[in-house]
Formats: structure tokens, sequence, C-alpha cells
């Protein structure tokens, strides 16, 4: 009986920590490491993307699924964001990110932080800090994010 209790509790406690979070740090396996730092690597290269018009890297760092929820509601498909950038109705000329905080769970990983976006959308001028959250998975040897969404930060 205490066998079957002592493997209970050890494949419970398995199950537990296959589920938990990790962020990056000094105690993380490598490969858990280098997933981490290569979404960070993504997510930066999505921000100079946006600014810099670079629809090639914006075709290949997000999925054909990716749902864009921004901070004013609205949401956007792949097609749709895309089209918004080239059409001018979404002009981005500078995301300064703030605090991100990766955590990898497999092949999915959850990026919540901050940035600061500086733009026109519709014409209107915006300039404002943003609280993010979003999720990449990777397809392969590349990290593509699936969705975001965004609310006004406190100034």
């Amino acid at each position: 009986m205490k066998s079957i209790l002592t493997l209970g509790f050890l494949l419970s406690f398995y199950a537990v920590q296959a589920q938990t979070s990790v962020a990056p740090s000094a105690g993380m396996s490598t490969t858990m490491q280098a997933d981490a730092n290569a979404v960070k690597k993504a997510e930066l290269q999505r921000f100079e993307a946006q600014v810099k018009k670079d629809y090639t890297a914006l075709e290949r760092l997000l999925a054909d699924d990716m749902i864009y929820v921004h901070s004013s509601g609205n949401s956007d498909t792949k097609q749709s964001y895309i089209q918004s950038i080239k059409d001018g109705k979404s002009r981005y000329d500078a995301i300064e990110p703030g605090e991100m905080n990766v955590r990898v769970y497999g092949g999915t990983a959850v990026i919540n932080g901050t940035c600061t976006v500086k733009a026109i959308n519709n014409g209107t001028t915006v300039d404002t800090k943003l609280r993010y959250t979003d999720v990449y998975v990777r397809k392969g040897n590349q990290w593509q994010m699936v969705a975001w969404q965004s609310l006004k930060a406190g100034q």
C-alpha cells in the first residue's frame, strides 16, 4: 500500500512539474532557456518589423490563424493586421519594449510584458504604454505569434 501511495505521489508531483511555468532563469534547463530566448528574440523582431513595415518578417512571425486584440478592443486577423499597416491605417513610428516575462510550456510560450507605442491609428496619434499578453507557438524551428491582447497601462 505504501508503494502505491508513493507512486501516486511521485506521479502527481511530476504532473504538476510538467505544467509549471518557467521564466528564464539560472535554474532553467538549457533547452528551455534557449526556447525562452528564441521567443523573446521573435517578439523583438516583430516589434521592429511593425515599425519598419517589414512584411516578409511579419508573414514569418505571425501565425496564419493569429488573433490580434488591440487596446481599443478592436481585433484583427493576420491578413487584416498586415493590410492595415500596408494601407497606412496603422503606422508604427516606435515601439519601445519594457518588461518582458517569457514562460515556456513545451511548444507554447506566453509573454507578459509592457511596451511604449508611438503610432498613428486611423488618423489618431497614439503615444501610450501598453501592458500585454501574447502567445507564441513553435512551428518547426520558427516561433510564431498566435494571439495578442493589450490594454493601456498606467502611465
